[in-house]
């Protein structure tokens, strides 16, 4: 069974850093891309970063970019999102995914697995 399991969430004040951790088990994600997403209540699902496996290129939403730094150990089968300089507007579940594709992807219906999501709370 495939699993992904994402950690490091929790409730933060602005200006204030977090790194999520996305492990993944149940088989090999070798030549899978990986993203997080999040969403927030009453929003719908957004794209925050993706990597991709071979030249591990990544991808960034604009709201995010230079602040968040997505990376992945692929020996220990983990994706990280680096998140500093956090802004209430970041507060939302954040989702990691994984795409049995080689490069990633912004659009989440491109990904076939999903963690159960951690919470990311940040105060004014």
């Amino acid at each position: 069974q495939v699993q992904l399991v994402e950690s490091g969430g929790g409730l933060v004040q602005a200006g204030d850093s977090l790194r999520l951790s996305c492990a993944a088990s149940g088989r090999t994600f070798s030549g899978y891309a990986m993203g997080w997403f999040r969403q927030a209540p009453g929003k719908e699902r957004e794209f925050v970063a993706a990597i991709s496996w071979s030249t591990e290129t990544t991808y960034y939403a604009d709201s995010v970019k230079g602040r968040f730094t997505i990376s992945r150990d692929k020996a220990k089968n983990t994706v990280f999102l680096q998140m500093n300089s956090l802004k209430p507007e970041d507060t939302a579940v954040y989702y990691c995914a994984a795409r049995p594709q080689m490069y990633g992807s912004r659009r989440s219906k491109e990904y076939d697995y999903w963690g159960q999501g951690t919470q990311v709370t940040v105060s004014s």
